[in-house]
């Protein structure tokens, strides 16, 4: 029966266990992507802490596909040194570290993509701060390459793999999307069409790192959204991927104009709460090969341990880690109390003004010690 803690690999990538860190903006790059010590600082925490994966912030792989100020890009090789002291830095302390690749497509805005937007189509849905343009042949081809690019670059860097960002409304899923993918040619229409540039992004990234490189997927099982992603296109492009070689599917679900579905629900305050992408998870699960991971809510070591015995390989989270870097550390040590994570979303407000988020909760409080 599986642990949290069994020793596992994915595509050759040792894991010391079953936790992972999923990915999260946070605001600790220059205005070009070039992150701050203070971020690899935070990676080595989470080394320390023993973290069996850490996915790092979504990194753009074109400077238009930027979506927040102090967000990581992986767009030029000028990064290539302080890339390395990244990487270091978590081996160093024993750790593993994969890096998302991301274009936010519609789901930007002029001013952090210098341009005006590029999206799969010319329409203004509610996800989208403004109308963007309609990206041309040329424009798919350019952005396919990009990722490949940025795949390359990483695993030069000594990232131990890659993920893809397929979820929560960026580029990738606005092209599985019949809500922003409005396309008539072959890149729109049926589902097969719409997972045509997920697809081709996975072949460009497998094809720069190689077959024994580990290539993942952070994907909607569900856009949770009228309109969106369904269920059942989510599990068709999961077996697609699955059939094309894929390592691992990140499983989650929602937008951010989900409601109170969306991917970072607040107030999860009981068991009853957490896990709440695990039935995607589980459908997905049963219909491929690959590893499953699953994100959403987790808070427990009880749901977290439940979850890797009974519906998926690994458990990732990502605000539980914001404030306690080393969870993963004192739940092995024997300590199993629930995360002190309490779901507030304020880690993400001081990040626009102070470089960088963290939690405001912890931070009060040991200001008050």
């Amino acid at each position: 029966m599986n642990t949290l803690f069994d020793q596992t690999t994915i595509n050759g990538m040792a894991l010391q266990n079953r936790l992972a860190r999923s990915a999260t903006w946070e605001g600790m790059c220059a205005v070009d992507g070039k992150p701050f010590p203070k971020l690899i600082s935070c990676y080595r925490d989470l080394a320390r802490g023993r973290v069996g994966l850490i996915i790092t912030g979504y990194a753009f792989v074109s400077p238009e596909g930027k979506q927040l100020p102090g967000k990581m890009g992986i767009h030029t090789d000028d990064f290539a040194d302080v890339m390395k002291d990244m990487t270091g830095a978590v081996h160093e302390e024993g750790g593993k570290i994969c890096i998302q690749l991301v274009h936010a497509g519609g789901q930007t805005d002029a001013g952090n993509a210098g341009r005006q937007p590029l999206a799969p189509s010319a329409v203004k849905i509610d996800q989208y701060p403004e109308i963007p343009a309609e990206m041309t042949a040329e424009d798919i081809s350019r952005i396919i390459t990009a990722f490949g690019a940025g795949a390359r670059r990483a695993k030069d860097w000594g990232f131990d793999a890659i993920q893809l960002h397929g979820a929560h409304g960026y580029l990738i899923n606005q092209f599985l999307s019949p809500l922003a993918n409005h396309r008539q040619d072959g890149y729109g229409g049926s589902i097969e069409n719409r997972c045509r540039f997920l697809l081709e992004t996975y072949q460009a990234v497998r094809s720069a790192v190689g077959p024994d490189f580990p290539v993942m997927v952070k994907l909607n099982g569900s856009d949770n959204l009228e309109g969106g992603l369904s269920p059942e296109d989510g599990l068709y492009a999961a077996k697609a991927l699955d059939k094309a070689g894929i390592d691992c599917i990140e499983v989650s679900g929602g937008t951010p104009v989900s409601g109170d579905q969306s991917p970072a629900r607040m107030k999860i305050d009981s068991p009853e709460k957490e896990a709440y992408n695990l039935s995607l998870a589980g459908h997905i699960r049963a219909a491929v090969n690959c590893s499953i991971m699953v994100v959403g809510g987790f808070r427990s070591f009880a749901v977290a341990e439940k979850t890797v015995q009974e519906s998926a390989d690994y458990v990732s989270m990502a605000r539980p880690f914001i404030r306690e870097p080393a969870l993963a550390k004192r739940w092995q040590e024997g300590d199993r109390s629930v995360a002190r994570c309490i779901s507030c979303n304020s880690c993400f407000k001081p990040g626009l003004q102070e470089g960088g988020i963290y939690c405001v909760v912890e931070k009060k409080e040991q200001e008050k010690k």
